[in-house]
């Protein structure tokens, strides 16, 4: 069905209350974005911070009276109201909108990234993720998949850890790993991720899916785990416990100034610790440390 817009621009202090209001008015979904370029990282534990100038939008049924709809809004809001933006959204498919504007990612001379095959001597890799992150465009998925690219990877066990799409683990497989794990905690990422190597034909590739990753026998020899820095600096002995001694290891969803403490959380029980930053995000890599002899 198509859907009225109508987008107002406020402060942060006064969108949620501009939110209650325009709920009251009766929309259907009431969003925000960034209204002056100035983006957000990664925020604080438990806190949703908005920009300093938001862009608050609402969504009404087609037919939706704009006047009755502005003046309930107009006495409901205490304070003045910014000028408004309406416009009628056609009907579409909105959750794949952004398969008509994503470009093909091309990772050194080794694959690319597209939702679709990319007339290339060099493999594709065909990715839809879905509702889950990692579509290779963000500096921390490019570096992992950089990083990826590098590797050997014939006789490897691999834990792609938070795997969102799937992609870290599916472009490790199409360069022969044989044996790829997910772990998630969203479902939807691992819905994501199987239906990915579905379309890639990896799936003989892959030992599992699940929302934890157990202590493994024999351990993984590598794990990837693009997340976030509070929760990889959580695990580092999870990590440690998960790899075998030796086994490689690529953490990033890290901010770079963030990658003090996570080299501080992982240098007990890993080795050879090397940064590689890329706009203002950094991917940590290194080894499991090798068990003393008996």
């Amino acid at each position: 069905m198509a859907w009225l817009e109508l987008r107002l621009g406020t402060t942060a202090e006064s969108a949620p209350a501009l939110e209650a209001a325009l709920l009251a008015t009766g929309a259907q979904a009431v969003t925000y974005r960034d209204d002056g370029d100035c983006p957000l990282l990664e925020p604080p534990p438990g806190q949703t911070p908005l920009w300093p100038n938001t862009a608050v939008t609402a969504l009404y049924a087609a037919a939706t009276d704009r006047t009755a709809t502005w003046s309930r809004l107009q006495a409901l809001h205490q304070g003045p109201l910014p000028a408004p933006h309406w416009q009628i959204l056609p009907d579409r498919i909105w959750e794949r909108e952004w398969l008509r504007h994503q470009r093909p990612l091309k990772f050194g001379n080794a694959f690319w990234v597209h939702n679709r095959p990319v007339k290339d001597a060099l493999p594709t890799l065909l990715l839809d993720p879905g509702l889950a992150f990692g579509t290779g465009d963000h500096p921390t998925t490019a570096l992992c998949l950089d990083w990826i690219a590098a590797q050997s990877w014939t006789g490897r066990r691999l834990l792609d850890y938070g795997c969102g799409s799937g992609i870290l683990g599916l472009a490790a497989a199409l360069f022969g790993c044989p044996q790829v794990q997910f772990i998630d905690i969203d479902p939807q990422a691992l819905s994501a991720t199987r239906q990915n190597a579905q379309r890639n034909g990896l799936e003989q590739c892959v030992t599992g899916y699940a929302r934890a990753a157990p202590i493994a026998d024999p351990p993984a020899d590598v794990l990837v785990a693009n997340i976030l820095a509070a929760p990889l600096q959580e695990l580092a002995d999870h990590f440690a416990a998960l790899l075998a001694p030796g086994g490689a290891l690529c953490l990033s969803g890290i901010l770079a100034a963030q990658t003090a403490q996570i080299l501080s959380a992982y240098a007990p029980a890993f080795s050879d610790l090397h940064v590689e930053q890329r706009d203002g995000w950094a991917r940590i890599s290194g080894y499991r440390t090798l068990e003393p002899a008996t």
